[in-house]
């Protein structure tokens, strides 16, 4: 009996050390931005494979950095390498899932949804030209509504930020003066009555700690963190409060068989479109010294796209339209 049991014991070990042989251990780092769902992805698809995946949230300037230095298997980034720059790096870059950057603000009696900003009253909020809250701009867009006389503190990213890059280019769009004075970029040039934060988490927390703040984060995290959220006037006029419908209905028809797959989805002309969509996306080299690893990248991403969709909604994400899913499927066929 004793024998037998030594037996079983011996050949249970060995199959666990011949599936440890056969996991593929990945890594990747960037944008915050999908750090939940890249997490709860690899949580779900190690459960199911055995592999393991690491993935450390550092801003999408650190991502692009250490996949260029060959120090992570893939890089997150929300702000697309141009066409030029994959293929002087030899990297392939495809979208994984979409979602929206927010206005969230921290005002004293304003709930979520009922404040209202256009473009260019958000852009001088923003680049500090706006300094109460109760300002004559804000009061026309908002009659009727009480405000504070209450100083703005705009809460921005302290890191090289995709989400940065998202935002300061929309605000780029409806402002001469924003692109003058604050830029747009992954670092730009913030006003000297904000406060920074690193990742959405420390923007998002900036925001909730002070009163009178103004701060751009994630649908996802301001939904995780219960934020008061900003109604903000898109293209077709409308005053949108950000939710995953106004981030699909921005996407829809959008072309993203674009080199690098990322086509700009900024203030889109859908009635009901969130200004302020955007895509995430890894970036993987296209010939790796490592073929395990290379296909360690492929397969997860594969699986996570097939398999964790309702994953990705129910963090606040958007997963990407079926027939790009396919398109992103066929792309990483050079990832070898």
């Amino acid at each position: 009996m004793k024998s037998t049991m030594l037996k079983m014991a011996t050949l249970a070990a060995a199959m666990s050390l011949s599936l440890s042989a056969l996991a593929t251990d990945i890594t990747g780092a960037g944008a915050t931005f999908p750090y939940a769902v890249y997490t709860k992805w690899a949580e779900a698809y190690k459960g199911a494979t055995n592999n393991q995946v690491n993935y450390q949230g550092i801003g999408s300037s650190g991502g692009i950095k250490q996949i260029k230095a060959k120090t992570v298997d893939f890089g997150g980034t929300d702000a697309p390498v141009k066409e030029a720059d994959l293929d002087a790096a030899g990297l392939v870059q495809v979208p994984t899932v979409m979602g929206g950057v927010t206005i969230v603000i921290n005002v004293p009696g304003i709930d979520s949804g009922k404040l209202k900003l256009d473009g260019a009253t958000a852009a001088d909020l923003f680049r500090g030209a706006i300094k109460k809250w109760n300002d004559p701009a804000i009061a026309k867009l908002n009659p009727g509504l009480k405000l504070p006389d209450l100083a703005v503190t705009v809460s921005h990213r302290s890191d090289g930020s995709g989400t940065t890059y998202a935002f300061s280019h929309y605000m780029s769009k409806q402002s001469m003066s924003f692109m003058r004075d604050v830029g747009a970029g992954t670092t730009v040039n913030w006003p000297a009555n904000g406060v920074g934060g690193k990742g959405n988490p420390g923007v998002a927390a900036n925001v909730q700690k002070i009163s009178g703040a103004i701060g751009y984060v994630d649908i996802a995290d301001a939904m995780k963190n219960k934020m008061t959220f900003v109604a903000l006037k898109n293209k077709a006029g409308n005053y949108i409060v950000p939710n995953q419908d106004a981030v699909a209905d921005a996407a829809a028809g959008a072309n993203f068989k674009v080199k690098g797959m990322a086509p700009d989805l900024l203030d889109q002309s859908h009635k009901n479109a969130w200004p302020i969509t955007s895509a995430t996306y890894i970036l993987a080299y296209e010939k790796g010294s490592d073929a395990a690893r290379q296909k360690g990248v492929v397969d997860f991403f594969t699986w996570s796209l097939n398999n964790g969709q309702k994953m990705a909604e129910e963090l606040g994400f958007v997963p990407l339209p079926a027939n790009v899913v396919k398109m992103v499927e066929a792309e990483m066929k050079n990832i070898k």
